[in-house]
């Protein structure tokens, strides 16, 4: 997995335009910092040599505090401006849309079935084809989040009751790490998402595999899981399609107000707790158990009811669902 988040590693076209940014502010900042000591060490000296020569405040005031940045900062906003017409238009037409809805600390993808239209709903993951012009269509479900992929795009803030857009274009295959950028609370430093850019025939086999139902619990142990999560009344706040669909709780809680991610395909994820920690039984046992011992203020609630047979098969049976 590629953790690096980074506007130094650019991997799509408008990634590469705002490297071209930082680079011209880091060099810029660097040598005007340069002066300005250059400058301090200057009068220091002076003053130490006690150098009669009469110094002309108004020539500095004028050169340095109003020629100098008007001539700079007009020169940066005519390059900037001229730069950022390459940017890509933030638009859905003619481009793959898909759904995100940030949620504390998490994040709800969703995509359309091309086959049937109907939603597949997913998790903390955002899987793109590559060198395909991607719109992600954003919204927020609590507070402003932002979301932000530093090697493919700049940051787009996600406001409740408003859907605002952000397009991504990744220029080669790869797993590019993205992360809230706008504080959202106790959790905002722990979620992170991952945009994984996949060869056209590969994303439409993983979108084939993500519309199809959980896989059958065909084993004792995964009976045993399975059995665990309906009777913890997990379906509550998460779902699996194929096993909770029907279920009157489920019935009575909109998709839009569902509190847990949908967990159809979870053992498919990088990860858990959007980017806390790597996916697999173990990690899965220990966030069910007690999850706000691993991301305190999380809404999920201990399962400190179950047993170490059952908790495991549990774990087992989440792990299963790929």
């Amino acid at each position: 997995m590629n953790d690096i988040q980074s506007v130094l590693h650019p991997a799509g076209a408008d990634a590469a335009i705002i490297h071209q940014f930082s680079w011209v502010l880091f060099v810029g900042g660097t040598v005007i910092f340069v002066a300005v000591m250059a400058l301090l060490a200057l009068g220091m000296r002076r003053g130490m040599q006690k150098d009669t020569r009469p110094v002309r405040p108004m020539w500095w005031i004028f050169g340095g505090g109003i020629v100098f940045p008007t001539v700079v900062l007009t020169a940066l906003l005519t390059w900037s401006t001229w730069r950022s017409i390459d940017l890509a238009p933030q638009t859905s037409h003619k481009a793959l849309t898909i759904s995100v809805t940030g949620k504390m600390w998490w994040w709800e993808v969703r995509y359309r079935d091309p086959g049937t239209g109907r939603e597949i709903v997913s998790a903390n993951e955002i899987v793109i084809p590559v060198g395909e012009s991607v719109y992600l269509g954003l919204t927020s479900s609590d507070v402003i989040h932002s979301l932000w992929v530093p090697s493919l795009a700049g940051k787009r803030d996600m406001i409740p009751g408003r859907v605002t857009g952000l397009t991504l274009k990744a220029e080669k295959p790869g797993t590019y790490r993205g992360q809230c950028a706008e504080y959202c609370g106790e959790q905002h430093a722990r979620m992170a998402f991952h945009v994984i850019a996949l060869p056209r025939a590969e994303y439409d086999a993983w979108l084939a595999r993500q519309a199809a139902p959980a896989l059958a619990a065909d084993t004792q142990v995964l009976q045993r899981g399975k059995t665990a999560f309906l009777e913890q009344r997990c379906q509550a706040c998460h779902t699996i399609r194929g096993v909770t669909d029907g279920d009157n709780m489920q019935q009575q809680i909109a998709d839009t107000s569902r509190l847990g991610p949908d967990l159809t395909h979870v053992g498919s994820r990088r990860s858990i707790g959007a980017g806390t920690l790597d996916n697999h039984r173990g990690t899965l046992a220990g966030w069910i158990a007690d999850p706000q011992a691993i991301k305190p203020g999380v809404f999920m609630p201990p399962s400190q009811d179950l047993d170490g047979e059952t908790l495991r098969a549990l774990a087992t049976y989440l792990e299963h669902l790929k």
